[in-house]
Parts: structure tokens; sequence; C-alpha cells
């Protein structure tokens, strides 16, 4: 069966080496996409792969951050009691961290700052990830910024632009080929000396 693959860029600011703010999806530990890209989550199935690029951050160039395999998909309440090191809450430098969006009782977070009109899709289709690729070193991540832009246009066979949104919009659904071709670039920028 083919693969469904997305690739989206996150919200404005969301830059995990630049600033260390990029809750949702979480590539380390247990992989997952928990709030943002309602959209992408209910289209995806098992074995899918969803694919993520750093929002807009003043002074550094978007980058394709990562992505993952789609595991399994439940529903907010259900991660919220099976992985607790996911579940919203501020770090020590007061940086948003998580992504798992409700209370014990299944009510709207405090810390969620998305509009309540959005909650009820947003809390559907959490997904749980597996076999993750993620740029982390300073190394890989300025590699991943100098090329973002060169293989997007390959990979998705885009005239290449001066930003990754001219190249794809907001998301971008991709084919089997292009998955492949995906992993490939990254696991080799991992693989890098």
């Amino acid at each position: 069966m083919p693969v469904k693959s997305y690739i989206y860029i996150s919200g404005q600011g969301a830059d995990p080496q630049a600033n260390g703010r990029l809750n949702d999806p979480i590539l380390r530990g247990t992989t997952s996409l928990g709030a943002c890209m309602p959209n992408i989550r209910r289209l995806v199935s098992r074995g899918d792969y969803i694919f993520v690029i750093s929002g807009k951050t003043r002074g550094v160039q978007q980058y394709v951050v990562g992505g993952f395999e789609v595991a399994e998909k439940i529903d907010t309440l259900a991660a919220y009691q099976r992985f607790p090191e996911n579940r919203l809450r501020l770090n020590d430098d007061g940086i948003l961290e998580g992504n798992i969006i409700v209370n014990e009782d299944g009510s709207k977070h405090p810390l969620d700052g998305h509009k309540m009109a959005t909650f009820d899709s947003r809390v559907q289709n959490w997904i749980l990830g597996a076999n993750s690729v993620a740029l982390e070193s300073e190394r890989e991540v300025e590699l991943g910024r100098m090329q973002t832009l060169d293989k997007l246009a390959s990979i998705l066979n885009k005239p290449k632009g001066n930003r990754v949104i001219d190249m794809m919009g907001r998301w971008a659904k991709m084919n089997d080929a292009q998955t492949n071709e995906m992993l490939a670039w990254l696991r080799g920028i991992k693989a890098a000396p």
C-alpha cells in the first residue's frame, strides 16, 4: 500500500536550535504529534510519514527539522494516561513543552493558547510516532539550513524559492519516492562527519 506523507511548516518562531521552541511534534523520547495540524493528523494512517519544517524565525533560515513514521493514532485523553512526559508544561526557562493539551478530565489545559473553537478538532488523532529522524547537533542544523531550499525544490519538483512557503504553502503531500528521498537526505546529514 502506498505511503501518504506530509510535510508542514511549524508556527512562527518555532525553531528548536535558534530558540528551543518546538513543542509539537516531539521528535525525541516519545515521538508524537499531538495538537498541531489536525488536518494532517486526520489524513494519515499507520506507516505514513510526517515531516516538520521550523517556523519563520528572525535571523535564521528555516530548515527541515525532521520527521517520523506514524505508529498509532489515539485520543488525546488516552495519550494523557499513557505518556505523562508529553503533557503540556513550562520548563525551567519558561518555554512551553509537551503536546498533550488536555487536563486529566479531558478539559482544555490552561497553557493551550489556541481558541476554544478549535479544541474539539485538535484533541482527535493524537499521533504516536516511530523511526524518527531529527537534525539536532549544531552541525546537522547548519547543514539542514544550508540545504533545505534546494532539497525541497528537488524533492517536491518545484522551482526554488527564497522562502519555504513560496515552494509548498503551509503543507504539502509527498509520494513514496519523495518520502524516501527526504529520509535519505536527513539520514545522510546525520551520518555526515
